[in-house]
């Protein structure tokens, strides 16, 4: 059975998880150190409790998107490095996915919406639906709370809807929500494994995040003017 290591940063929760003969085994940290602190501790811990080295895995995975700039950039990093010391393949796997994978296993729903708190008023959200397979119905994207619009019927999940209430509360996929869904290493590792069957995984190089966003921080200047709704 395929062993994944795999890395979860673009979001608030740090997380690392080990799937190995069919089972996951996971670390997560929530304190006040960065990302890139944590990260590699909990890989050594993990890797020691399972008793295997990282030569032993068959493949690397990264949350690769979208999501916090640093973030995403961070687990990335961190991946690349620990490949190109190993000679493993790296599998990356879009968060919102793996966000739609955790909602499906805690709801059953197969049609899921994903929606992550992007900052500066936005959203990043994607539709999918599963069939025995996860098919893409809308690709992620970044936009405006109220311009969210998914095809059907969905079961909502992300911060996204908590961190924009007031724009979502009158939409029928807010009901019975699930905005405590977050991208975590444990879905990613699931998700690579599948990948990594169908021959997806990279080479350390061809590796990059997601982004969706060209511009990650406003200028002074941008940020006067769009309070003031005034064309920067």
């Amino acid at each position: 059975m395929v062993t994944i290591l795999a890395i979860e940063t673009s979001a608030e929760l740090a997380s690392v998880a080990l799937l190995r003969n069919g089972q996951v085994l996971c670390k997560q940290s929530e304190t006040r150190q960065t990302h890139s602190e944590t990260i590699l501790p909990m890989v050594r811990q993990l890797l020691a409790e399972a008793g295997i080295g990282l030569g032993q895995c068959d493949a690397l995975a990264f949350g690769s998107g979208p999501g916090s700039f640093t973030g995403v950039r961070t687990a990335c990093g961190v991946v690349q490095g620990l490949a190109f010391g190993s000679g493993l393949p790296v599998v990356p796997v879009v968060t919102l996915l793996a966000m739609a994978r955790a909602c499906r296993v805690e709801s059953g729903a197969d049609d899921v919406m994903a929606i992550l708190d992007a900052r500066m008023g936005e959203v990043y959200w994607a539709q999918y639906r599963f069939d025995g397979q996860w098919q893409t119905v809308v690709v992620p994207t970044l936009a405006r709370p109220e311009e969210v619009s998914p095809t059907g019927s969905v079961k909502a999940c992300g911060n996204g809807l908590q961190a924009y209430a007031e724009a979502f509360h009158q939409k029928a996929f807010a009901v019975d929500a699930m905005p405590q869904v977050m991208p975590h290493a444990a879905d990613i590792a699931q998700l690579a494994a599948i990948a990594f069957a169908h021959g997806d995984a990279l080479p350390a190089h061809e590796a990059q995040p997601l982004y969706l966003r060209n511009k990650v921080a406003l200028t002074t200047s941008e940020r006067m003017a769009q309070a003031t709704g005034v064309s920067a």
